[in-house]
Formats: C-alpha cells, structure tokens, sequence
C-alpha cells in the first residue's frame, strides 16, 4: 500500500471550528480514516484528520507560502538578538 501523507496525529490543544462538508467530501475522509487505521493499527475518528489535512495542504502550497512570507516579513528592528 502506498505510504499516506497523513501520519500519526499529534496531542495539541484544539480549538473548535464548526463546518459543514458535501457528502462526498465526508466519504472520502472516512474512507481515508480506514485507510489510516489499517496501516497504523490504530482506529481514527474522521473528523480528526481535517486538521493535519488543512496543516498539510497550507504547507504545501507555495503561492500561500510566497504571500506568508510577504506578509510576515519582519520589521526594522525585530528579530535582532
């Protein structure tokens, strides 16, 4: 089976975000949790894989990455030790 791009989830601490998902949207991520349960041995709740999904995602985006950093550039005078 080929490896999967979400791994073990981490213990963090939430924050609650309410949402609605097509159908078809909700299948596939509790088809996707299966698929996690199987290769990890360990049964995982669908609705805990959105976060490190969304997390994934962002951090492969590169046009995301690109208005980041020109976002977050610092200022004159910050980061300085």
């Amino acid at each position: 089976m080929p490896k999967l791009r979400i791994g073990a989830l981490l213990d963090d601490k939430p924050v609650k975000v309410t949402t609605e998902l097509p159908a078809a949207v909700h299948r596939d991520l509790v088809a996707y949790a299966d698929a996690v349960a199987r290769e990890s041995g360990q049964s995982i709740d669908p609705a805990k894989l959105i976060a490190p999904m969304l997390a994934r995602f962002m951090a492969t985006d590169r046009g995301f990455a690109r208005t980041r950093r020109t976002n977050h550039s610092p200022r004159a005078g910050e980061g300085d030790g």
